[in-house]
């Protein structure tokens, strides 16, 4: 299951999230990873603060017990990026959900 997020600018940076909790009902989050597709359709994880791929950079990321958010900076204009968080939840399930976030100027 893949999701969509609301075009950003280029030079915006916002925060998007995903909201886990109709999936994992009563457990909460208790570890969290973010990737991106490089350039070559390649996963790679993100760090915060340092991680630039494909000129686009997660910023920093926060969780609560249900919902992850990451600060989201850069991006190439016209291109459509491929996020995937993946989750451990409290009962030790693993999950990973795609999201696409396409950069356009505004």
């Amino acid at each position: 299951m893949s999701l969509k997020w609301p075009n950003k600018d280029p030079d915006e940076t916002l925060d998007y999230s995903i909201d886990w909790s109709r999936f994992i009902g009563s457990a909460t989050i208790s570890n969290f990873v973010w990737f991106v597709d490089n350039e070559n359709g390649v996963k790679t994880q993100l760090s915060n603060g340092g991680s630039l791929v494909n000129t686009i950079q997660l910023v920093s990321s926060t969780n609560t017990n249900t919902v992850v958010t990451a600060h989201i900076a850069g991006g190439t204009d016209n291109v459509k990026y491929k996020f995937t968080c993946r989750i451990t939840d409290s009962n030790g399930l693993v999950v990973e959900r795609t999201v696409f976030l396409r950069v356009r100027e505004k």
